[in-house]
Protein backbone atom coordinates (compact mmCIF):
# COMPACT_ATOMS: atom_id res chain seq x y z
CA UNK A 1 0.00 0.00 0.00
CA UNK A 2 1.40 3.42 -0.97
CA UNK A 3 -1.52 5.60 -1.27
CA UNK A 4 -4.78 6.32 0.21
CA UNK A 5 -6.86 4.59 -2.76
CA UNK A 6 -5.23 0.87 -1.61
CA UNK A 7 -5.69 2.04 2.20
CA UNK A 8 -9.23 2.57 1.37
CA UNK A 9 -9.26 -0.54 -0.84
CA UNK A 10 -8.22 -2.63 2.54
CA UNK A 11 -10.81 -0.58 4.92
CA UNK A 12 -13.43 -1.42 2.83
CA UNK A 13 -15.06 -4.62 3.64
CA UNK A 14 -17.00 -7.55 1.55
CA UNK A 15 -20.39 -7.90 3.07
CA UNK A 16 -21.36 -11.32 3.53
CA UNK A 17 -24.89 -11.79 5.33
CA UNK A 18 -26.57 -9.49 8.20
CA UNK A 19 -24.38 -7.98 10.10
CA UNK A 20 -21.16 -10.12 8.75
CA UNK A 21 -17.92 -8.64 6.85
CA UNK A 22 -14.76 -10.16 5.77
CA UNK A 23 -11.45 -8.35 5.20
CA UNK A 24 -8.34 -9.61 3.83
CA UNK A 25 -4.91 -7.91 4.86
CA UNK A 26 -1.56 -5.69 3.77
CA UNK A 27 1.89 -6.46 5.41
CA UNK A 28 2.91 -2.82 6.79
CA UNK A 29 6.63 -5.28 7.87
CA UNK A 30 5.26 -7.07 10.62
CA UNK A 31 5.10 -11.01 10.29
CA UNK A 32 1.85 -10.30 11.75
CA UNK A 33 -1.71 -8.23 10.65
CA UNK A 34 -1.23 -4.70 11.97
CA UNK A 35 -3.60 -4.06 14.54
CA UNK A 36 -4.66 -0.28 13.07
CA UNK A 37 -5.71 -2.55 10.11
CA UNK A 38 -7.97 -4.99 11.83
CA UNK A 39 -9.11 -2.09 14.44
CA UNK A 40 -10.40 0.35 11.40
CA UNK A 41 -11.69 -2.58 9.42
CA UNK A 42 -13.50 -3.39 12.98
CA UNK A 43 -14.76 0.01 12.98
CA UNK A 44 -15.96 0.08 9.31
CA UNK A 45 -17.91 -3.27 9.84
CA UNK A 46 -19.64 -1.25 12.96
CA UNK A 47 -20.32 1.58 11.05
CA UNK A 48 -22.21 -0.42 8.56
CA UNK A 49 -24.65 -1.17 11.15
CA UNK A 50 -25.61 2.38 12.19
CA UNK A 51 -28.46 3.76 10.05
CA UNK A 52 -28.98 6.72 12.46
CA UNK A 53 -27.19 9.24 11.04
CA UNK A 54 -25.12 8.97 14.47
CA UNK A 55 -21.39 8.91 14.48
CA UNK A 56 -18.66 7.58 16.49
CA UNK A 57 -17.12 9.16 19.53
CA UNK A 58 -15.10 6.31 21.50
CA UNK A 59 -13.70 2.64 20.76
CA UNK A 60 -12.17 0.46 23.23
CA UNK A 61 -10.70 -2.79 22.38
CA UNK A 62 -8.45 -6.02 22.68
CA UNK A 63 -6.17 -7.81 21.24
CA UNK A 64 -6.65 -11.66 21.81
CA UNK A 65 -4.45 -13.36 19.04
CA UNK A 66 -1.93 -12.22 16.58
CA UNK A 67 -3.92 -12.04 13.05
CA UNK A 68 -2.16 -14.20 9.98
CA UNK A 69 -1.93 -12.30 7.35
CA UNK A 70 -2.76 -15.30 4.27
CA UNK A 71 -6.23 -15.73 5.72
CA UNK A 72 -9.65 -13.50 5.87
CA UNK A 73 -11.09 -11.57 9.12
CA UNK A 74 -14.03 -12.71 9.61
CA UNK A 75 -15.95 -9.94 11.32
CA UNK A 76 -19.47 -10.19 13.30
CA UNK A 77 -21.28 -7.11 14.47
CA UNK A 78 -23.72 -7.40 17.50
CA UNK A 79 -26.18 -4.36 17.91
CA UNK A 80 -25.76 -3.97 21.61
CA UNK A 81 -27.90 -0.73 21.88
CA UNK A 82 -30.01 1.16 20.22
CA UNK A 83 -31.13 4.18 22.61
CA UNK A 84 -32.53 8.17 22.16
CA UNK A 85 -28.64 9.39 21.75
CA UNK A 86 -26.40 6.67 21.97
CA UNK A 87 -25.62 3.34 20.00
CA UNK A 88 -23.54 0.87 20.83
CA UNK A 89 -21.89 -2.20 18.45
CA UNK A 90 -19.57 -4.84 19.69
CA UNK A 91 -17.59 -6.27 16.94
CA UNK A 92 -16.08 -9.99 17.16
CA UNK A 93 -13.12 -10.75 14.48
CA UNK A 94 -11.90 -14.30 13.65
CA UNK A 95 -10.02 -16.48 11.36
CA UNK A 96 -10.18 -19.90 11.24
CA UNK A 97 -13.48 -19.99 13.96
CA UNK A 98 -10.59 -18.54 16.82
CA UNK A 99 -11.30 -14.86 18.08
CA UNK A 100 -8.55 -12.86 17.62
CA UNK A 101 -9.90 -9.21 18.70
CA UNK A 102 -12.55 -7.87 20.32
CA UNK A 103 -14.35 -4.10 19.67
CA UNK A 104 -16.81 -2.14 21.37
CA UNK A 105 -17.99 1.18 19.48
CA UNK A 106 -20.30 3.93 20.67
CA UNK A 107 -21.80 6.23 18.20
CA UNK A 108 -23.27 9.19 19.53
CA UNK A 109 -26.06 11.86 18.02
CA UNK A 110 -25.37 15.63 17.33
CA UNK A 111 -26.22 17.75 20.31
CA UNK A 112 -25.06 20.79 21.85
CA UNK A 113 -22.91 21.68 24.78
CA UNK A 114 -20.12 23.27 26.46
CA UNK A 115 -16.30 22.83 24.68
CA UNK A 116 -13.18 23.04 26.02
CA UNK A 117 -9.37 21.83 24.91
CA UNK A 118 -6.02 21.67 25.79
CA UNK A 119 -3.51 23.50 24.05
CA UNK A 120 -1.18 22.15 21.37
CA UNK A 121 3.01 22.60 22.56
CA UNK A 122 3.83 26.00 21.76
CA UNK A 123 6.50 26.49 18.93
CA UNK A 124 6.24 22.92 17.67
CA UNK A 125 8.23 22.82 14.41
CA UNK A 126 6.27 22.51 11.26
CA UNK A 127 6.20 19.22 8.99
CA UNK A 128 7.76 21.78 6.18
CA UNK A 129 10.82 21.78 8.34
CA UNK A 130 10.99 18.12 9.03
CA UNK A 131 12.35 14.97 7.08
CA UNK A 132 9.94 12.29 6.93
CA UNK A 133 10.71 8.15 6.85
CA UNK A 134 11.10 8.53 3.34
CA UNK A 135 13.41 11.64 3.23
CA UNK A 136 15.33 9.80 6.20
CA UNK A 137 15.39 6.58 3.74
CA UNK A 138 16.58 8.50 0.97
CA UNK A 139 19.28 10.51 2.53
CA UNK A 140 20.74 7.93 5.17
CA UNK A 141 19.49 4.32 3.72
CA UNK A 142 23.00 3.17 3.60
CA UNK A 143 23.88 3.56 7.05
CA UNK A 144 21.07 2.13 8.92
CA UNK A 145 20.93 -0.65 10.92
CA UNK A 146 19.70 -3.20 8.48
CA UNK A 147 15.93 -3.33 10.20
CA UNK A 148 15.78 -0.23 9.98
CA UNK A 149 15.99 0.28 6.90
CA UNK A 150 13.69 -2.64 5.88
CA UNK A 151 11.11 -1.28 8.03
CA UNK A 152 11.22 2.04 6.19
CA UNK A 153 11.41 0.51 3.19
CA UNK A 154 7.73 -0.98 3.56
CA UNK A 155 5.27 0.77 1.03
CA UNK A 156 2.79 2.85 3.26
CA UNK A 157 0.16 5.02 2.74
CA UNK A 158 1.19 7.53 4.94
CA UNK A 159 3.65 9.92 5.42
CA UNK A 160 5.53 10.33 8.92
CA UNK A 161 7.23 13.57 10.20
CA UNK A 162 8.74 13.16 13.58
CA UNK A 163 9.89 16.29 15.16
CA UNK A 164 13.08 14.69 16.67
CA UNK A 165 15.32 12.29 15.06
CA UNK A 166 17.39 9.78 17.50
CA UNK A 167 20.59 8.15 16.06
CA UNK A 168 19.49 4.71 15.94
CA UNK A 169 23.64 3.76 16.98
CA UNK A 170 23.45 6.01 19.49
CA UNK A 171 21.98 3.51 22.54
CA UNK A 172 21.15 6.14 25.17
CA UNK A 173 17.53 6.92 26.81
CA UNK A 174 15.52 9.11 25.58
CA UNK A 175 12.60 11.35 27.33
CA UNK A 176 9.35 9.50 27.60
CA UNK A 177 7.46 11.62 24.75
CA UNK A 178 7.56 12.30 20.75
CA UNK A 179 5.36 14.37 18.17
CA UNK A 180 5.15 13.17 15.00
CA UNK A 181 3.31 14.51 12.21
CA UNK A 182 1.50 12.51 9.56
CA UNK A 183 -0.75 12.91 6.48
CA UNK A 184 -1.80 10.36 3.81
CA UNK A 185 -0.10 9.61 0.66
CA UNK A 186 -2.26 10.71 -2.48
CA UNK A 187 -5.29 12.84 -3.38
CA UNK A 188 -7.66 12.47 -0.53
CA UNK A 189 -10.46 14.91 -1.76
CA UNK A 190 -13.75 14.85 0.22
CA UNK A 191 -14.26 12.25 2.33
CA UNK A 192 -17.73 11.82 5.10
CA UNK A 193 -16.55 11.68 8.62
CA UNK A 194 -16.86 7.67 9.57
CA UNK A 195 -14.21 7.33 6.49
CA UNK A 196 -12.24 9.60 7.54
CA UNK A 197 -12.28 7.80 11.73
CA UNK A 198 -11.43 4.53 10.21
CA UNK A 199 -8.41 6.07 8.77
CA UNK A 200 -7.75 7.98 11.83
CA UNK A 201 -7.95 4.81 13.45
CA UNK A 202 -5.43 3.05 11.56
CA UNK A 203 -3.19 5.47 11.80
CA UNK A 204 -3.57 5.72 15.33
CA UNK A 205 -1.77 2.09 16.01
CA UNK A 206 1.76 3.62 14.20
CA UNK A 207 4.35 5.48 16.79
CA UNK A 208 2.46 4.98 20.12
CA UNK A 209 4.25 1.93 21.19
CA UNK A 210 7.28 2.98 20.18
CA UNK A 211 7.41 6.10 22.71
CA UNK A 212 6.98 3.69 25.50
CA UNK A 213 10.48 2.24 24.62
CA UNK A 214 12.46 5.64 24.29
CA UNK A 215 12.70 6.11 28.12
CA UNK A 216 14.83 2.57 27.71
CA UNK A 217 16.27 2.70 24.58
CA UNK A 218 19.73 2.17 26.06
CA UNK A 219 18.88 -1.36 26.86
CA UNK A 220 15.72 -2.07 24.89
CA UNK A 221 15.15 -2.38 21.28
CA UNK A 222 12.91 -3.99 19.10
CA UNK A 223 15.05 -7.10 18.17
CA UNK A 224 15.56 -7.92 21.93
CA UNK A 225 12.07 -7.24 22.87
CA UNK A 226 8.39 -9.35 22.36
CA UNK A 227 6.31 -6.67 21.47
CA UNK A 228 2.53 -6.66 20.92
CA UNK A 229 -0.45 -4.33 21.15
CA UNK A 230 -2.56 -5.00 23.93
CA UNK A 231 -5.66 -2.89 23.84
CA UNK A 232 -6.65 -0.19 21.89
CA UNK A 233 -8.98 2.86 23.29
CA UNK A 234 -9.72 6.29 21.03
CA UNK A 235 -11.91 8.83 21.54
CA UNK A 236 -12.94 11.51 19.04
CA UNK A 237 -13.95 14.83 19.45
CA UNK A 238 -13.92 17.41 16.81
CA UNK A 239 -14.27 17.05 12.64
CA UNK A 240 -10.80 17.36 10.89
CA UNK A 241 -8.84 17.40 7.40
CA UNK A 242 -7.18 14.29 5.98
CA UNK A 243 -5.59 16.74 3.22
CA UNK A 244 -3.54 18.72 5.73
CA UNK A 245 -0.58 17.28 8.05
CA UNK A 246 -1.93 16.03 11.53
CA UNK A 247 0.10 16.32 15.10
CA UNK A 248 0.31 13.00 17.05
CA UNK A 249 1.60 14.41 20.38
CA UNK A 250 2.67 10.97 22.57
CA UNK A 251 3.83 10.40 25.91
CA UNK A 252 4.50 7.25 28.02
CA UNK A 253 3.40 7.63 31.66
CA UNK A 254 4.70 3.94 32.39
CA UNK A 255 6.44 1.25 31.59
CA UNK A 256 6.52 -2.59 33.59
CA UNK A 257 5.60 -6.26 34.10
CA UNK A 258 6.89 -6.38 30.71
CA UNK A 259 3.68 -3.93 29.53
CA UNK A 260 4.29 -0.19 27.97
CA UNK A 261 1.57 2.35 28.81
CA UNK A 262 1.18 5.18 25.74
CA UNK A 263 -1.46 7.58 25.42
CA UNK A 264 -1.30 10.25 22.85
CA UNK A 265 -3.70 13.57 21.64
CA UNK A 266 -3.67 14.18 17.81
CA UNK A 267 -4.23 17.97 16.65
CA UNK A 268 -4.49 19.94 13.52
CA UNK A 269 -1.87 21.84 12.43
CA UNK A 270 -3.86 25.40 13.73
CA UNK A 271 -4.00 23.41 17.16
CA UNK A 272 -7.22 21.79 17.44
CA UNK A 273 -7.84 18.79 19.05
CA UNK A 274 -9.36 15.97 17.39
CA UNK A 275 -8.80 12.62 19.08
CA UNK A 276 -7.24 11.26 22.04
CA UNK A 277 -5.89 7.43 22.19
CA UNK A 278 -4.31 5.02 24.60
CA UNK A 279 -2.70 1.69 24.49
CA UNK A 280 -1.06 -0.53 26.51
CA UNK A 281 1.48 -2.99 24.78
CA UNK A 282 3.22 -6.35 25.54
CA UNK A 283 7.30 -5.56 25.92
CA UNK A 284 8.85 -8.65 27.37
CA UNK A 285 12.56 -9.16 26.66
CA UNK A 286 14.02 -11.82 24.95
CA UNK A 287 16.84 -14.08 27.11
CA UNK A 288 19.51 -13.96 25.88
CA UNK A 289 20.80 -17.63 24.51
Amino acid sequence: MNSVDSLLEILQLKHLEENQFEGVSKSVGSPNVFGGQVLAQALNAAYRTIHNNRVLHSLHAYFLEAGHLDYPIHYDVSIMRDGGSFSVRRVTASQNNQTIFILSASFHKAEEGYSHQIEMKPDMKQPEELMSWTDILNEYGSMLPSKTKAFLEIPRPVEFKPTYLPNPLDRKDLPPFADVWFKLKGDVGDMELAIKQQILTYISDYNILSVALQPHASKAHWGNLQTASLDHSMWFFREFDLNDWLLFSLETPSTGNARGFAKGNIFTRDGVLVASVAQEGLMRPIPKS
